[in-house]
């Protein structure tokens, strides 16, 4: 058992006697507001600027949350903001670099561009084999390649090797908490590691390409939000990018020449992602970086099935990807989200909670997050009475009933499973008179 497990079990039987003891706080009268409430978010909204949307001040400090995080180095993010110098938070940077690595990787060996042959050799550049060697920069990975090694590749995010559905086995995590100015206060993050590499894939990756290269040079579609309730919060997954290619073809390229690539705009929205990918398989783009977005993602996948094409996702985490039928065409270098609802869960414990209402994105992130942060609060021994949750349309504007819904349940804890429009949802709880731990 892991340290961070054992300690979130012992914290859990702990609370489970404070729990029996106490009984729930829904007894009190329901027409007065609660008080002190702890507010909780995700990945989709712990960045800066949520915040950045309360005029008043320090209206969030004190919300806790979760996001996929591995501690990078300095050396990295220096980069990245060599990059794009209007950088300041790195979430989701790591993985949508090792996506496009792993990518170029998998076509160094596939010795070939065709997508559903690159397909059968993404999984197999992340797992070390018997004779393989591990390497962590592009070219010490391309130089092992030549020399006829097996490789592992061991990332800026991605520490160990993929799943069968092609999708990290090990993740990390970090806790942010939003302090003084309604700005993330990175001296009190926190990182815990989740899954084992274990579950990582047992079948051997195919023999590598023999003879000279086949097909045209590696060319990659980026699709990310330019637009869009992920816009805001989608430079750092661009620059990751843009970063990988430029370090792959300063390592010498794939297939002896320049990785090259277009960028579109997935929107956030299912339907604008649907046009974007269109666009960019007519100009013969066979591997796809993107999209940002859970919902983008199972919306896209029956289309890169039907045309032969392949999504690699830095950044979509809905668990229900996991099992979703890809044909082996999707990949992606964020943890599901069966991982944060563990570690949500776990911060939400230890904070004390024992009366939660979560509200969430009507979505297959939203509704993926609340069920696994729910089944897992409770398991650790909290009631299902004690449990709530409501969700909301993407496009919706209006939030007064859920704010209502909210206060009569009489929560000690509020997750907020969404993207920019949580600072809405927030804003409407304050309306309602709930008051927030600071």
């Amino acid at each position: 058992m892991r340290a961070h497990r054992a300690a979130y079990a012992v914290v859990s039987a702990v609370l489970l006697l404070v729990l029996v003891g106490c009984g729930s706080k829904g007894s009190g009268p329901a027409t007065s507001a609660p008080t002190g409430v702890q507010l909780y978010g995700t990945d989709g909204n712990m960045f800066d600027t949520l915040g950045a949307a309360f005029k008043n001040p320090d209206a969030i400090s004190g919300m806790v949350g979760t996001a996929p995080l591995t501690p990078l180095t300095e050396d990295f993010k220096q980069r990245i903001k060599a990059t794009d110098p209007t950088v300041h938070e790195f979430t989701y940077a790591g993985e949508a670099y090792d996506a496009v690595v792993i990518t170029g990787l998998a076509v160094q060996l596939a010795r070939t561009s065709d997508p559903l042959t690159v397909a059968r050799y993404i999984n197999g550049v992340t797992t070390l084999q018997p004779g393989g060697v591990e390497c962590s920069t592009i070219r010490a990975c391309l130089d092992a390649i030549t020399a006829g090694k097996d490789i592992a590749y061991r990332g800026v995010a991605v520490q160990g090797g993929f799943t069968d559905v092609g999708e990290p086995s090990i993740a990390s995590y970090a806790t942010l908490h939003f302090g003084r100015g309604d700005k993330i206060d990175t001296g009190k993050t926190e990182f815990v590691s989740a899954g084992t590499d274990e579950t990582a894939t047992k079948v051997p990756p195919p023999d590598p390409g023999i003879g000279k290269y086949k097909g045209d040079p590696l060319k990659l579609g980026i699709m990310l939000s330019k637009t869009g309730e992920l816009a805001a919060t989608a430079a750092p997954i661009w620059a990751g990018a843009h970063l990988a290619v430029k370090e792959f073809n300063d390592a010498g390229g794939a297939l002896g020449k320049p990785i090259e690539y277009e960028d579109a705009d997935d929107g956030t929205d299912p339907a604008k992602a649907s046009v974007s990918f269109d666009r960019l398989v007519s100009h013969g783009i066979g591997i796809i970086i993107g999209p940002n977005f859970s919902g983008g993602s199972m919306a896209l996948i029956p289309k890169a099935i039907a045309t032969g094409r392949i999504l690699f996702s830095p950044s979509a985490t809905s668990a229900k990807l996991t099992t979703v039928d890809d044909h082996g065409q999707f990949f992606r270098a964020a943890p599901s989200d069966a991982y944060q609802s563990d570690a949500l869960a776990d911060v939400i414990m230890r904070g004390g909670g024992r009366r939660v209402f979560i509200i969430a994105r009507n979505d297959s992130y939203g509704t993926g997050l609340r069920d696994g942060v729910t089944a897992a609060l409770i398991k650790a021994g909290i009631k299902k009475e004690d449990i709530a949750s409501r969700t909301y349309d993407p496009d919706q504007k209006e939030f007064g009933d859920i704010a209502q819904a909210a206060r009569a349940f009489r929560p000690d804890a509020i997750p907020v499973v969404g993207f920019d429009e949580s600072a809405k949802v927030i804003q409407t709880l304050q309306t309602a008179g709930i008051d927030f731990a600071h």
